[in-house]
């Protein structure tokens, strides 16, 4: 369905069940739930589907196996499940990857070894493989690439990694197929409790970002979740003044990635530093044909959409990389660098040691106005939340109790049968990312026309028709994750992908954005080596 289209409904339908505010993991978990259970759903995103933290994660789908040494068992379980049906509904976007933990102790190995056994325990028949112990060969060969020196063996375990974007993508057009009304660059801007002949309902003022037209959408219950932004959404709804805003429910962390090409190492095991010098955890992924390093948990008051790394913070990761690989990584190998907000639950003031001992769980809040938020949380969990908030949104009285479990197998757009060979995520980008969808885009014209880094003139006409894709940043960020990877490489594409949106639509595709926002992704901008802020929340 056309834009156009998509905001005719929007004004034509008088009233929705459920109104949800937020196009990113959990924004988009809420309204494919909400929709399979029956209601009628609108989902409404200020700019595109996980265009937010929901496209900059570490790309892992895990079970916690960090929060097992903090002593939190039943997140860990709960996360155990989930990844398990990830990898199940949409195993063309996500799939299982082997971690090693090399040692450099003698005692590493069997400290790391026995709490990797317990996590194997308590997978069950979840479990993606047996953690193993592996001699200093055995972790060579599993890591090529890794520093030799006083290395004495490692411990292999199983984990998941995905595609992020393109998973919330998959779960945007999913919700679509069950009923729901989802559209991005539509902008929310207020939201009112009403009373309509005795019955309670929400207004919500809603701007499109393209042509500046204003709407106005009725929904029996309101959900927020956008993300690090939640508390921006409830300063704003009635009920909240200047002298009694509501409490913050968010305490922001930022984690910052860095891209590098795969021969730093260049098997298909990712690495994993448990405890870097400074106590924190080094990733080193494998993944779309490039190598991920990272990350940092690093406090942040401001909420910028495009937040810069701190110097420290990208020297930490340069400096732990060269201690565990063998070449040092430098500022010139860098291909590109992405940021991402965790939207971490806001501590008390009292708390002492950073964002880092705060809770990965999500919480949800209904204020008196009705509006029901939720952050927190994290990727792996996104559907367990999207239950968690029917659930209250059924307690508090704002929808009526209907049975649920339906997310849990119903399988993702583009899924392919359990029969069907998959690609890893972790080789380069291609047409096995859109599964079953993919003669669809062949369908396309253009399909023998390579623009580069795998994308093709169909693709993006495909990105077009068929996946709410306005602008080139659409594509090159999330459609096709070339920014992600090389963001030299994308600026080079960006003029012909350009040239082919304005075939296919009115819309500005936004070409000189795109270009200045490719410097922001490269080390050689200037604000890699700005201090952090100290500006207090934006709210």
């Amino acid at each position: 369905m056309k834009r156009a289209e998509l905001l005719q409904s929007l004004s034509r339908n008088p009233l929705f069940d459920l109104a949800v505010v937020g196009g990113g993991a959990t924004g988009l978990g809420v309204a494919l739930d909400a929709a399979l259970r029956g209601f009628s759903v609108v989902l409404l995103e200020s700019h595109d589907f996980a265009g937010g933290t929901s496209s900059r994660s570490t790309k892992l789908l895990h079970g916690g196996v960090r929060y097992l040494a903090q002593g939190n068992v039943a997140l860990v379980r709960e996360a155990l499940a989930e990844r398990a049906t990830v990898l199940r509904i949409a195993p063309h976007l996500a799939q299982p990857l082997p971690f090693v933990m090399p040692s450099y102790g003698w005692w590493q190995t069997p400290f790391y070894g026995v709490g990797l056994k317990l996590y194997d325990l308590m997978a069950g028949r979840a479990g993606l493989g047996r953690t193993a112990f592996l001699n200093r060969r055995q972790t060579l060969e599993a890591l090529p690439g890794v520093n030799p020196q006083g290395l004495h063996g490692g411990v292999q375990y199983w984990d998941g990694q995905f595609d992020d974007a393109r998973l919330a993508l998959a779960l945007a057009r999913t919700a679509e197929a069950a009923g729901a009304l989802v559209l991005n660059y539509a902008r929310v801007t207020a939201v009112r409790r009403l009373n309509d002949a005795g019955h309670p309902v929400s207004e919500l003022d809603v701007s499109d970002r393209f042509s500046e037209d204003l709407y106005k959408v009725r929904a029996r219950c309101v959900v927020n979740a956008t993300g690090v932004w939640v508390d921006e959404l409830r300063t704003h709804s009635s009920g909240a003044s200047a002298h009694d805003a509501p409490l913050r429910m968010v305490s922001p962390s930022q984690g910052v990635h860095v891209v590098v090409d795969r021969e730093f190492l260049p098997g298909d095991h990712a690495l994993l530093v448990p405890k870097t010098r400074d106590g924190r955890v080094l990733f080193a992924v494998p993944w779309l044909g490039k190598l991920v390093l990272g990350t940092t948990d690093t406090p942040r008051q401001d909420l910028p959409r495009e937040p810069d790394a701190f110097a420290e913070e990208l020297d930490f990761i340069l400096s732990e990389a060269g201690h565990v690989l063998s070449r040092p990584v430098t500022r010139a190998d860098i291909r590109s660098i992405w940021v991402g907000l965790r939207p971490l639950v806001a501590p008390p003031e009292t708390i002492e040691g950073g964002t880092k001992v705060l809770s990965r769980e999500h919480t949800i809040v209904v204020d008196a106005n009705g509006l029901v938020t939720v952050t927190g949380g994290k990727w792996t969990t996104y559907r367990a939340m999207a239950e968690d908030v029917l659930d209250r949104c059924f307690a508090s009285g704002l929808l009526p109790g209907r049975p649920g479990g339906l997310s849990e197998h119903h399988t993702l757009l583009g899924a392919p049968g359990p029969e069907a060979p998959a690609t890893a995520i972790c080789a380069p980008p291609g047409l096995h990312l859109y599964g079953t969808e993919k003669q669809r885009v062949l369908d396309c014209p253009g399909h023998d026309r390579s623009l580069g880094m795998g994308l093709t003139e169909a693709m993006v006409r495909y990105a077009v028709r068929h996946e709410h894709a306005h602008t080139v940043e659409d594509v090159l960020a999330r459609r096709w994750r070339v920014l992600f990877l090389d963001a030299r490489a994308a600026a080079g594409m960006a003029p012909d992908v350009a040239a082919i949106l304005a075939q296919e639509q009115a819309a500005d595709p936004a070409l000189d954005r795109f270009l200045s926002l490719c410097d922001h992704y490269l080390p050689s901008r200037t604000a890699v080596f700005a201090q952090k802020p100290v500006d207090k929340p934006k709210v």
